[in-house]
């Protein structure tokens, strides 16, 4: 790191405390209530080819114990360098190897069954994955998802567009290794929506 580089460092939150409280309470309201879409409002500034809710989040996240992996766009941009300044994280070069799973709209995916999943009697031992997307929404429509599991009443309907074609095939086989497995936040420009390893998918076929 050179004064170059901290020259042009983009800012993490305004009030670090206030801010990282904040965005975490919202992060906890997503995974208590799988599927709502959680609008994130933050201050911090946004590295090249991240969307600002994601990076919110991994910012209020992240500390000097955790580690990251970041896709191929998210790798070659400031990303690495925002985080590891403003959260003391490491950066590793082996997806097995990371506590956060940072994924760049576009692209491609790590199988989630290649992330840490945690064991039967230390299931906290998992990763999280953050994937951004073109675009979140909880309105029911034909080939979006009806979700269902713990912090659902009934179902809940989430539209997802950016995702890989076999994400849902992903997550079923990664609901059925439960409670081990990957937990999941997606992360459109300024929502977040949770989805847990408890929650099941299923697409809708629409009204």
């Amino acid at each position: 790191m050179n004064a170059h580089d901290l020259s042009t460092l983009g800012a993490g939150f305004g009030n670090e405390a206030l801010g990282s409280q904040a965005v975490f309470r919202q992060a906890l309201q997503a995974l208590s209530h799988p599927g709502r879409c959680i609008a994130i409002c933050s201050d911090a500034q946004v590295p090249e080819g991240a969307h600002a809710a994601s990076a919110a989040l991994l910012l209020a996240l992240l500390d000097a114990d955790c580690r990251v992996w970041l896709s191929p766009r998210l790798a070659a941009g400031p990303a690495a360098l925002w985080l590891h300044f403003h959260t003391g994280c490491t950066v590793v070069s082996a997806v097995e190897d990371a506590d956060f799973v940072w994924v760049a709209q576009d692209d491609a995916m790590p199988a989630l069954h290649t992330m840490a999943q945690g064991t039967d009697a230390y299931p906290d031992q998992s990763a999280t994955c953050v994937i951004d997307v073109a675009h979140l929404s909880a309105q029911a429509a034909e080939g979006g998802w009806a979700l269902e599991g713990p912090g659902i009443q009934t179902t809940q309907a989430l539209n997802v567009q950016g995702l890989a074609p076999d994400f849902v095939a992903q997550r079923a086989a990664n609901h059925a290794r439960f409670p081990r497995g990957v937990d999941v936040f997606l992360a459109s420009h300024n929502h977040l929506a949770g989805l847990p390893r408890t929650t099941h998918i299923s697409v809708s076929e629409g009204r």
